[in-house]
């Protein structure tokens, strides 16, 4: 079958990991105020985010008249990441601090205490992905998580990193490709491009739903 795809998002590591599945796409951004949309937990959090980052492209797309009708499906590929620290182990039992999220830093003075909080720690990563064909109106998505668990940080390299523009634009303020971080990485439980931003297995699935 013969589709478009647009990724709505201005993620690096997203446009890499929708490439090496082997689609060609178009960026547009959703452009919306994340901070404004609260939820209480990290999974129902993604999930709205996704869903009003597709809302919002829509209305964009009504209002220059591209929702007209294609002779082609279009797919429409959103999603969104948040990090969080997890505080200890209970009886094998993982205890999170919810109060704890970490979306993107709103300063380099934040991004220091997010990447400090992971040196000799554990963080986890809950991402969604949310697929809606514009013809159909139909929308498929779901969330997946994973941890990462880090070697102690030195502060030089926290001051590396807190120097690189990426750092305040990715949720937590690490991407976990970075060279400068993946050595002090100890283990990642799950997919490393859960916590890229875009499980590849779970996007198929939803492509293949949506279509």
């Amino acid at each position: 079958m013969s589709f478009q795809i647009i990724l709505g998002s201005a993620s690096m590591a997203r446009r890499r990991l929708l490439t090496e599945m082997g689609y060609e796409f178009t960026i547009l951004t959703a452009d919306i105020d994340e901070r404004s949309i609260r939820k209480e937990t990290p999974e129902e959090l993604v999930v709205a985010l996704a869903e009003a980052k597709v809302d919002a492209i829509i209305s964009r797309l009504k209002s220059t008249g591209q929702l007209e009708e294609v002779s082609q499906e279009r797919l429409l590929i959103t999603a969104d990441t948040m990090c969080f620290l997890l505080h200890r182990l209970i009886d094998f039992e993982v205890v999170v601090s919810y109060g704890q999220i970490r979306e993107k830093p709103s300063s380099k003075e934040e991004a220091r205490s997010f990447i400090k909080g992971y040196s000799g720690s554990q963080a986890a990563v809950v991402g969604s992905v949310l697929v809606t064909n514009l013809k159909t109106g139909k929308r498929r998505g779901g969330w997946e998580r994973a941890e990462v668990y880090f070697h102690d940080i030195p502060e030089d390299i926290i001051d590396s990193l807190v120097e690189e523009a990426v750092t305040l634009n990715v949720a937590g303020g690490l991407t976990l490709e970075n060279p400068l971080i993946l050595r002090f990485v100890d283990a990642v439980v799950g997919t490393s491009d859960a916590v890229m931003g875009l499980p590849k297995a779970l996007t198929e699935k939803l492509i293949h739903e949506a279509l």
